[in-house]
Order: structure tokens, then sequence, then C-alpha cells
């Protein structure tokens, strides 16, 4: 064979490969949201001054994130027997997401701890569940995202 012809056939197989991933991922259908990074950080409050909780991380959609609820549970509650569903965490706090880039952002939630609160959290490890819902509607429950210590 001659040189032209093979590069037009390796040009066609390259361009068929192409097609057939990009339809492949299509055929699959949406991707639900998937968390990334996340972090999830307690401080008691502390000669006066209120303390607070932060839970911060990445989500990403292919149809773009819609939003991010958050709870965070302690694992010596009922909660650890029976985790919170989909349908409970839409009832919980939502986080405030900004863009991050194509389809992801990043969100955070905040929460203050006073005194009364502390005094009231169980000490011990504490867990945070998310629900995350795309555009689509497409969703990802984590009941076990991130954990922190509560001293």
């Amino acid at each position: 064979m001659s040189r032209r012809t093979v590069l037009s056939v390796v040009a066609g197989a390259v361009v068929l490969a192409g097609a057939g991933a990009f339809a492949l991922a299509h055929a699959a259908g949406p991707t639900p949201p998937r968390l990334t990074h996340s972090i999830a950080r307690y401080s008691a409050p502390d000669g006066g001054r209120d303390g607070s909780f932060t839970f911060s991380t990445e989500v990403a959609a292919s149809s773009g994130v819609q939003s991010l609820k958050v709870l965070a549970w302690p694992e010596k509650s009922g909660l650890a027997a029976k985790r919170p569903t989909a349908a409970e965490m839409r009832e919980a706090e939502s986080a405030r997401c900004t863009p991050a880039g194509e389809d992801t952002v990043r969100c955070v939630y905040t929460v203050t701890v006073t005194d009364a609160d502390a005094a009231s959290f169980p000490r011990g490890s504490w867990h945070v569940a998310t629900l995350a819902t795309a555009a689509d509607g497409t969703t990802t429950l984590d009941t076990e995202a991130v954990d922190f210590t509560v001293g």
C-alpha cells in the first residue's frame, strides 16, 4: 500500500474511535454528581467567642450542579443504625456553592457553634451526610462524606 493510503486508513480509524467513544459517553446517560476534596472542621467556643462547624467540598456533574444539602450527625445516635435517606436529606440545610470550573462548583456550609450548642453536642466522632443534586435531577447521597471529631 502507498503511504497516502496507510495515512488515510489510520486517520479514518482515529476518527471512528473518537466517534465511538463520544457515542458511548452519551449512551451511558447523565452522570450523577460526585464530590471531591471534602473537608470538615469543628472548632469549639473558647473564651467567650463562638466556635464554628465548616464543611467544604467540590461537586461536579455533567449537567451542572443544582444544590448540595448538608447534615452533620454524631456517630453515637439513632442515625448510626438508620442512615439519613435522600428524602430526609432534601430537608437539610443547603451549602453555598460558587462556580469552580466548567461543570464544577465549590460548596461551603458554615454554622456558628455557641457555648450552649457545644455543651449539648455528644463528644466523639461525627459524620457529614450530603445530598448533591445535578441540574438534570440526578442525585448522589453520601451518608459519610467525611468525618470529624467533637472533643
